[in-house]
């Protein structure tokens, strides 16, 4: 299997234990605290991405040879546009026509995190070193 594939894999399945965190912390806001869906959303993806970073950096796109300074900054643009998108669009789903909170949270998971998320994340923030 391609070093790319194996990238791109490990960068889902990270994804996937970030988005667990993060469905864990959105349910407990929205239905244990009454917080609405795009707030549970703000708190529960700034959690997420935490958990995210970690991971990528350390493991998915080991991407360590450059300070976390410089790919934290570049990390949390990519964080506060993602969770903008995923806000919209669930406040969209949710508020608008009134569709499940869940199912609204994981389309909308899907198309931002596969579309923005990922590439922004392999090709900007913890893009590898040029080869000379």
């Amino acid at each position: 299997m391609s070093s790319k594939v194996i990238t791109f894999l490990k960068a889902q399945l990270s994804a996937f234990l970030g988005g667990l965190f993060d469905f864990g912390v959105y349910s407990a806001c929205y239905k244990l605290l009454h917080i609405s869906a795009p707030f549970s959303n703000a708190i529960s993806g700034s959690l997420g991405a935490v958990v995210n970073f970690l991971i990528n950096r350390y493991w998915s796109f080991g991407s360590t040879q450059k300070s976390v300074g410089s790919q934290l900054w570049k990390f949390v643009i990519v964080v506060c546009g993602s969770i903008a998108l995923k806000s919209a669009g669930i406040h969209f789903l949710v508020d608008i026509y009134h569709l499940n909170f869940l199912f609204s949270k994981l389309v909308v998971e899907l198309l931002v995190s596969l579309g923005f998320n990922y590439t922004l994340q392999r090709f900007w923030v913890f893009k590898a070193e040029e080869k000379s």
